[in-house]
């Protein structure tokens, strides 16, 4: 395994990480709050255009929470990666970090938009 302190004193490793932070505590609170906020029993977990017009497709609260624990999965594994794949390639672990901030990304998107339709 390697050197914790070697990867923990990149500069860019840490502005990697703060940022995947960042984003999975954005899509962590943008979710509490606004399942808080709303007082349905019934959300749109699922958009199916083929379907025509029940596109949507309802669901329970736990559909919706899946995606604060994806995001947090998402993290803690991007994180372990690239701290184990850090003393084989440097930039290997930049590419493995950078990923997880384009999933983080893509995960507010899509729920945000699954939320938008309440």
């Amino acid at each position: 395994m390697a050197n914790p302190k070697k990867f923990f004193h990149d500069h860019i490793v840490l502005l990697l990480l703060s940022i995947n932070t960042f984003l999975a505590l954005a899509v962590v609170t943008i979710m509490f709050v606004r399942l808080g906020s709303s007082h349905n029993s019934n959300y749109i977990v699922q958009y199916r255009p083929t379907l025509g017009i029940g596109s949507f497709i309802p669901g329970s609260i736990t559909g919706l929470f899946s995606f604060v624990g994806f995001s947090l999965l998402t993290l803690f594994t991007h994180a372990i990666l690239s701290m184990r794949a850090y003393h084989v390639r440097r930039q290997l672990s930049l590419a493995i970090l950078s990923l997880g901030i384009l999933l983080q990304i893509l995960t507010l998107i899509v729920s945000n938009a699954l939320l938008a339709l309440l």
